[in-house]
């Protein structure tokens, strides 16, 4: 089967995360990399930085699926605005799925979102748009992420959780089954979250809340 050509927007260390999936995904070959100016024909695992942000009208013309490989931790601000100017340019963002990841055909997931090696996602869960779930993570039955969210390597957010658009869970993060955090919120590495969340919600450390 012929392999479709995808562009990809990001040169960074999560980008490199993304390719290495896309590659064992499968089903699309990288055209190029999107990056700034300064990163102009930069080689990363074997691909080029072909172009910038501001040559997306041009290259819409030529190429129809594209995807987003920038990272996620303080803000969702540049991954949603990226997200809508490629939709609005007509571009297609598929989903990314690992072959080492678990996704239940009873779950849904929206375009545009990467589900990484070894992650899990299980019956009934819904996930949204231009998501990651990251290397690890578990989004138990019945859980529902929103669209732009960032849900970190190894974060298990169990049966019922409901997490916000835009916010980020970070590694080992623990969500209480039923537990619901807002929109963009974010969640620090290692936490237990046992009680709802409201909207804008910023916990970092180590202690339970």
């Amino acid at each position: 089967m012929s392999k479709s050509d995808l562009l990809v927007i990001g040169a960074g260390g999560h980008a490199h995360a993304c390719i290495d999936v896309i590659e064992q995904h499968g089903r699309y070959r990288i055209a190029g990399l999107i990056g700034k100016a300064d990163e102009l024909h930069d080689q990363h695992l074997g691909y080029s930085v072909i172009a910038t942000d501001d040559d997306l009208p041009q290259l819409s013309n030529n190429y129809q699926n594209i995807f987003i490989t920038i990272g996620q931790i303080s803000s969702p601000e540049v991954r949603i605005k990226l997200y809508q100017s490629v939709v609005d340019l007509g571009f297609l963002l598929p989903t990314i799925i690992s072959p080492r990841a678990y996704v239940s055909k009873h779950s849904t997931i929206g375009k545009g979102t990467i589900v990484m090696h070894d992650a899990v996602i299980n019956a009934g869960a819904r996930v949204g748009s231009n998501c990651i779930i990251n290397t690890n993570a578990m989004i138990e039955h019945d859980a529902i992420i929103e669209d732009h969210c960032h849900i970190s390597t190894g974060v298990i957010a169990n049966g019922g959780v409901h997490v916000g658009m835009g916010s980020f869970l970070g590694s080992r993060s623990v969500i209480r089954e039923g537990v619901s955090i807002g929109q963009r919120s974010l969640i620090g590495m290692g936490v237990v979250v046992r009680h709802n969340q409201p909207d804008l919600t910023r916990y970092i450390g180590c202690d339970q809340t």
